[in-house]
């Protein structure tokens, strides 16, 4: 039953993590202080901290992977463990306390505006030079739906349970959001953009940084070459 209302749907939020110890606990809190989320899984993808640990204490539920199979794979993990929900919530780890602006993404699902909703960041000093969101972009263009993202990576949603099921399984590694987008618009669901102030540990020019660019980009491209 849900914290909201008996006759309210049923909310899910599903928070992917990976070595975040030091966010978990204050994104848990952050979600479980919206009254309509029931309850919140926090998938520990092969973290070697104590990330599962701390979002238990914190009041979630975690679900440890053994070895890290990257945000898709955990995704996946975490769907199948939240065949109750009505409207699931996907959210990242860091958010911290930001993520208490999920109510955003919630409140146009609810009221059937939407069947998806995606969050949009505040607009910070490019940490990249923008080719993965390009590449994003454009894939997302192409499916001829009339939708026009400003955020296409953003892996902050709602969502009904009708359109997950529509979507699954995600792709493999950052290739998620790309293409729960396009899987969404072919299936003909309604897709919104939400302006937000969230915030999260941003990637910077170093060479991690850069690593990390590096394969978010080959994930996304073989996504849509998937797709």
């Amino acid at each position: 039953m849900s914290r909201c209302a008996p006759d309210a749907p049923c909310i899910v939020a599903l928070i992917p993590a990976y070595n975040e110890q030091d966010r978990i606990a204050d994104t848990v809190h952050a979600v479980l202080s919206i009254e309509c989320v029931d309850r919140v899984i926090v998938i520990d993808d092969g973290s070697q901290d104590y990330t599962a640990h701390v979002a238990e204490q914190a009041g979630a539920k975690a679900v440890r992977n053994a070895r890290n199979v990257g945000k898709g794979g955990a995704l996946n993990e975490a769907a199948r463990r939240s065949e109750d929900a009505d409207i699931i919530l996907l959210l990242d780890g860091d958010l911290g306390k930001s993520a208490a602006q999920a109510i955003t993404l919630l409140e146009p699902v609810i009221a059937n505006e939407a069947d998806m909703t995606i969050a949009t960041f505040p607009a910070a000093g490019k940490a990249g030079f923008g080719l993965v969101k390009d590449l994003a972009t454009k894939a997302i263009v192409r499916t001829g739906a009339g939708f026009f993202p400003t955020a296409p990576l953003s892996g902050q949603r709602a969502l009904t349970r009708e359109c997950l099921d529509a979507i699954l399984p995600f792709a493999s590694g950052y290739g998620a959001e790309v293409t729960l987008t396009v899987r969404a618009l072919r299936a003909g669901f309604r897709l919104l953009e939400v302006e937000t102030t969230m915030t999260h540990a941003a990637t910077g020019r170093d060479l991690s940084g850069f690593i990390h660019r590096g394969k978010q980009y080959i994930d996304v491209w073989w996504a849509i070459r998937k797709l």
